[in-house]
């Protein structure tokens, strides 16, 4: 899914400091305004999975917010299908079924099972690698 959400930005020690309104204890930081904006759309896409992997309520973007003298807001773009593909890489155990004959010829052949079935289901979901 994508999202966009508005950040703050403001000025902590020797970083910037950034927080995400919206999304309850969503905070980070960077060494400077590209690094904490960057930094942002990774806290913002990890916040969003993980409430959508456990069904979690997703809070809408605020469309205005209040600023401090020192603080600055800009929106940032996040998308969990691709921080999904970049960091949650657990291997997941599957049971299948498959006929005898076909397991026979493909063992033969060494074949590479877990990779064969992940290329048929991104091929299936029309998944670009």
């Amino acid at each position: 899914m994508k999202y966009v959400y508005p950040v703050i930005l403001f000025p902590d020690d020797n970083t910037i400091g950034v927080t995400v309104p919206d999304l309850p204890g969503c905070h980070t930081c960077g060494d400077d305004v590209a690094d904490a904006l960057l930094m942002a759309k990774d806290a913002i896409e990890m916040w969003l999975w993980d409430a959508e992997i456990k069904s979690e309520p997703i809070p809408a973007a605020s469309k205005t917010l209040k600023l401090k003298d020192n603080e600055t807001m800009t929106l940032v773009a996040a998308d969990t299908d691709e921080w999904r593909r970049a960091n949650d890489t657990r291997a997941i155990k599957k049971t299948l079924s498959i006929p005898s004959w076909l397991n026979t010829q493909a063992e033969k052949a060494d074949a590479p099972f877990s990779q064969i079935l992940q290329r048929g289901l991104k091929d299936y979901l029309q998944i670009a690698e």
